[in-house]
């Protein structure tokens, strides 16, 4: 029996087959299946129930299952108690907000990279909800979103939230939302239909909507007189100050949009645990100088 063998069992039970294991350990399928059969031969136990479905773990199984994760945070703790961080190797599978990106994303990244020289990180930008599936599939390792991810399996680290500024055009001063478009965020996320439901409170059947899942695209819109919208002062900036766009006050604002760092808890990783304090850490430098 083999640490690596016990390390794959743990994988392929938690992600519920062998390919996606083999992918998260760069490795063949067939090298996966070889690696669980030497270990049920060395058991003399069937670990999995075979079949058509999902795999299932046999009650041996399910007791090794435990054993592995207690060993698998053992290795932990000796990384995060014994080893130098700067020599922790792997990849890093991270997923951030467009809104982060734009914003103290590439702080973070420095300030990861400081810790963790050795460590290659995979950047995935998206809108919530897919950051979301994804990290519930194991896709990612880390999560930068808006959050919190209700989900028992998921840590969350609370971040700064960012207020919503209404924006106009400099060319074009029409305010009136039930004369000019208002864009907004997705379709597909909580600030959209929050915002949808308040407008279409308050303008009715002439409200008009453009979405954008493109902060960079929809501010450009607005710099360009197509349309009005909310967004982080900090992300308009570029726009203020060249002139292109003001702020107006329309007579409400939208909730503030919240963050968080989230992750699965099992198994543990002091890697990705450190990373979401690193995350909260910068992410409060940042918020401390610029305007909100």
């Amino acid at each position: 029996m083999t640490f690596d063998q016990i390390k794959t069992f743990l994988l392929v039970a938690r992600l519920g087959g062998f390919r996606k294991a083999a992918d998260r350990l760069n490795l063949s399928q067939p090298a996966v299946s070889t690696r669980i059969a030497n270990l049920e031969q060395e058991l003399r136990v069937p670990l999995f129930e075979r079949g058509p479905g999902e795999l299932v773990l046999t009650k041996h199984g399910t007791l090794l299952l435990s054993y592995a994760e207690q060993m698998l945070f053992v290795e932990e703790e000796i990384k995060q108690r014994v080893a130098n961080p700067s020599e922790a190797e792997g990849l890093f599978r991270i997923g951030a907000s467009e809104t982060i990106a734009q914003a103290w994303l590439p702080d973070f990244l420095m300030a990861f990279s400081a810790q963790y020289p050795r460590v290659n990180v995979d950047l995935t930008v998206d809108i919530s909800l897919n950051l979301r599936a994804e990290l519930l599939e194991r896709k990612l390792d880390l999560a930068l979103l808006m959050g919190p991810v209700s989900e028992f399996t998921v840590e969350n680290v609370v971040l700064p939230s960012f207020d919503l500024h209404w924006y106009r055009s400099t060319e074009n001063q029409q305010t009136d939302l039930s004369k000019i478009p208002v864009i907004s965020y997705s379709s597909k996320t909580r600030p959209y239909r929050e915002l949808m439901s308040e407008l279409s409170r308050r303008i009715g059947p002439k409200l008009r909507v453009y979405s954008s899942a493109s902060l960079s695209a929809s501010l450009k819109m607005i710099a360009a007189g197509i349309a009005v919208g909310p967004y982080p002062r900090a992300l308009a900036n570029d726009f203020l100050e060249a002139g292109q766009i003001v702020e107006f006050d329309p007579g409400f604002r939208p909730q503030p949009l919240s963050f968080t760092a989230s992750y699965l808890s099992e198994p543990r990783s002091f890697l990705v645990e450190n990373s979401a304090d690193i995350a909260r850490e910068v992410a409060e430098t940042w918020t401390k100088t610029h305007p909100m």
